[in-house]
């Protein structure tokens, strides 16, 4: 069983509807498949009703949080989306995306490139708007060759000159919140350097007595020796490891199956929320 517990749609920054996401899992042989959109559920019944025979779905989020003043990711699987708390908290992030990115497209008209707000909504053709979106209408208008170009302090990167903040969770909120509805937490490539994603293991430790369930070891960004650390961290922790592709369509290389997550993982995974997965 091939089994791939992180890929987006978009109804956040991928660039493949959620029916199309299921299917090229399919295509690709992973036999359970994970949507985890940023800050957002939205994909979660499209993906379903087009799930292939012998598919399973399994409904999750990427949630924004922040520690230290640094980005950090939290993956939510099998949760319940109505649970009042939660579902408020993703509508704040959604809310705040948007703000965001519409101070962003400012910035960048004051630089002098010519993106537009509404492009970049069209673009983002889901609810959870992100700085992808903006870096995409950067292409467009020629400001940028590449997406990374525009992920710089030159630009839209942390501390560029056309960056702007917003609204995200503290992470051990965001571990309580994700239990309370039901689901179980996992944290997302702790050790992408590329993308300012590395934390200490004292901060693994702290999700840990919050009731962290997981850590997602097997990721493209990371390398081999900081997918042997997280190993040993997570026995110390008694979490379960996860490998996944974090796949986002054709702006990722259409990478879906490139990492994949243990049998006995995905079964511990199942233990720890109270949600079910969806069959095709």
């Amino acid at each position: 069983m091939r089994i791939d517990l992180h890929c987006h749609s978009d109804a956040s920054d991928g660039t493949r509807p959620p029916a199309e996401v299921v299917r090229r899992a399919r295509a690709a042989g992973v036999d359970v498949v994970a949507l985890t959109d940023h800050d957002t559920v939205a994909g979660w019944d499209e993906a379903a009703a087009a799930l292939p025979p012998g598919t399973t779905l399994v409904p999750g989020v990427e949630l924004s949080c922040r520690q230290d003043g640094a980005g950090m990711h939290l993956l939510g699987y099998l949760f319940d989306p109505s649970e009042p708390a939660l579902a408020a908290e993703l509508a704040r992030i959604r809310d705040d995306r948007v703000i965001r990115a519409q101070a962003m497209v400012e910035r960048l008209r004051g630089l002098g490139v010519d993106v537009t707000w509404e492009r970049v909504r069209e673009l983002a053709r889901g609810e959870a708007v992100g700085r992808p979106h903006v870096a995409r209408a950067m292409v467009e208008a020629g400001a940028v060759r590449t997406l990374d170009e525009a992920f710089t302090p030159d630009w839209i990167g942390p501390g560029g000159r056309a960056y702007a903040d917003r609204y995200a969770l503290d992470p051990v909120r965001a571990v309580r919140l994700i239990r309370a509805a039901g689901g179980a937490a996992v944290l997302a490539h702790p050790r992408a350097g590329r993308r300012g994603y590395v934390f200490g293991d004292a901060v693994v430790e702290r999700l840990a007595e919050a009731g962290l369930a997981g850590i997602e070891a097997d990721h493209p960004d990371h390398g081999a020796s900081d997918r042997a650390r997280l190993r040993d961290l997570a026995a110390a922790l008694g979490l379960f490891v996860t490998g996944s592709s974090d796949d986002h369509g054709a702006s990722t290389g259409d990478r879906i199956g490139c990492e994949t997550t243990s049998a006995a993982a995905y079964e511990a995974l199942l233990d720890a929320a109270s949600g079910a997965v969806r069959t095709g």
